[in-house]
């Protein structure tokens, strides 16, 4: 009886391994069911009949009109994701386009799903993303004029900030179709149900009077 080399069942378990990983998820939560005729979508969208399809559901219009900056953030992020733009669905890439008024600001968010790449096509802007704890929270952060191209690893905290004396745009590229958003305050202090004030208290070391008059603010989404 022949006996495979070591070498050789070693580079077949490295390969089933590689191969073994679950698929980005494309959705934030997506329970296991057997009733098939209750489910809607596994990891994206159904799909088109190829014959049926036309130019148009490659075509998408939605970012030629600038978007509504008199909101409490001043800026407003128009978005290409797959919800929007079915055209996509597969494709693993997205859009939004991002308007500032003069000071304002896309808040601390994050993309758990996409690595965003921007680039500023009018004004000024200072952006910024935050490393994990591993890398003790370390802040990278430049500013950016007309022309300049910045990126946001996935899944960090990052930010915008217009800070010229007049409007700013900024057009991003994202690395899923449903990249999804997660803006830190309103998810910390806007959740629902909301969350215990007793985890906050102390997650935050400040009074329980602060959180209360933090959870009652109205935490505008600009998305």
């Amino acid at each position: 009886m022949k006996f495979l080399p070591i070498s050789f069942l070693i580079l077949a378990l490295a390969a089933a391994t590689t191969l073994a990983y679950d698929p980005d998820p494309l959705q934030d939560i997506c329970v296991a069911t057997n009733d098939l005729e209750s489910g809607v979508f596994v990891n994206g969208k159904f799909c088109k009949d190829p014959k049926q399809t036309t130019a148009d559901d490659f075509l998408f219009m939605g970012l030629r009109k600038p978007g509504n900056t008199s909101n409490p953030l001043g800026s407003q992020v128009t978005q290409a994701f797959v919800d929007q733009f079915p055209g996509l669905n597969t494709l693993g890439i997205s859009m939004a386009r991002i308007d500032f008024a003069p000071g304002g600001l896309n808040p601390p968010h994050t993309h758990p799903r996409g690595t965003e790449l921007l680039v500023v096509v009018e004004g000024t802007l200072l952006v910024g993303f935050v490393t994990s704890n591993q890398l003790n929270n370390t802040l990278f952060t430049k500013v950016l004029y007309k022309g300049d191209v910045f990126v946001f690893p996935i899944g960090l905290i990052h930010f915008q900030l217009n800070i010229g004396n007049t409007y700013a745009l900024a057009f991003s590229g994202l690395s899923s179709q449903n990249p999804g958003v997660i803006t830190i305050a309103k998810a910390v202090f806007g959740a629902t149900p909301p969350i215990s004030a007793e985890v906050l208290t102390k997650a935050f070391q400040v009074d329980k009077k602060l959180v209360d008059y933090l959870e009652a603010q109205f935490w505008y989404d600009n998305n």
